[in-house]
């Protein structure tokens, strides 16, 4: 009798402030074709704090990947942060990656690298959006049920799936004594925006030399993308580039199941030949 093929592993690395378990829906539809591991919550490690360009988070997901594949390479998805750690992994380890998909992870390049630069060296990243209001960020809550309504309130989740947002609200919260508290530390998720990297554009000619192919999936409507620019991204992927009709920067809670189908295709499209 012949043994049942081995599924491809895919690695899958949660956006800041969202751990893995937020992404079960999208996660379970990909686990109908890939073997699918993701790490909990990265920034956490006590004695790996989050700094400048974010080497120890670097460091937990590829010990991550090796732990989980050994020698075998894998397929990386990742949103936002993830997206971005999975750039830096590709150009410093390619061998520990097969293919790479960001989603809503644009290359921070040119003049907007310099001024993220000038506003770290400031501090004046510290006082605007995102890290701001993430300090501020409510923390503590009487019961699940009062951590779903807080943030179904909020605009910020109003087109999630419900399902999705039922899971963020499990996922992200733990009870503590007679409450919910917020897993995710507040402080480490402002820290990780304070200390985004400004030197990924530097790496796209590393990134061609490695050979790891890599798409790009963005959120039509996403805020972050237009802030970050996407030549930079657009320069990297090339054709490798699809979008999230209506998506904002979080689709993949929006949109799970197209998420999960686009993944797949895009997927498909990097193992195809290159045409010409």
């Amino acid at each position: 009798m012949t043994a049942p093929a081995q599924r491809e592993l895919l690695v899958f690395a949660h956006g800041n402030g969202f751990p893995a378990g937020s992404y079960r829906v999208l996660l379970e539809q990909l686990g109908e074709r890939y073997e699918v591991l993701a790490p909990d919550m990265l920034g956490h490690a006590v004695d790996r704090p989050v700094s400048d360009g974010w080497p120890q988070l670097l460091r937990e997901l590829d010990e991550f990947i090796e732990r989980a594949a050994g020698p075998r390479p894998v397929i990386l998805v990742g949103h936002s942060l993830g997206g971005l750690l999975g750039l830096m992994l590709a150009a410093r380890h390619p061998r520990r990656l097969r293919a790479l998909v960001l989603l809503d992870s644009p290359v921070v390049a040119g003049w907007r690298a310099a001024l993220l630069w000038a506003s770290k060296r400031s501090g004046l990243v510290k006082r605007f959006a995102p890290v701001a209001p993430a300090l501020r960020r409510r923390q503590q809550w009487p019961d699940l049920g009062a951590v779903r309504e807080h943030f179904r309130s909020k605009p910020l989740f109003a087109a999630w799936d419900q399902r999705m947002l039922d899971d963020y609200a499990q996922a992200a919260t733990t009870t503590e004594g007679a409450s919910r508290v917020l897993r995710f530390r507040r402080d480490v998720e402002a820290a990780i925006y304070a200390t985004l990297p400004h030197h990924l554009g530097r790496l796209a000619p590393r990134l061609r030399r490695a050979g790891v192919p890599i798409g790009f999936i963005g959120g039509t409507q996403s805020r972050e993308l237009a802030m970050a620019g996407m030549r930079a991204t657009r320069s990297l992927v090339g054709r490798h580039l699809r979008w999230m009709p209506g998506g904002s920067h979080l689709f993949p809670f929006e949109q799970p199941q197209a998420t999960a189908r686009a993944i797949v295709e895009m997927l498909r499209e990097l193992d195809a030949p290159t045409p010409g």
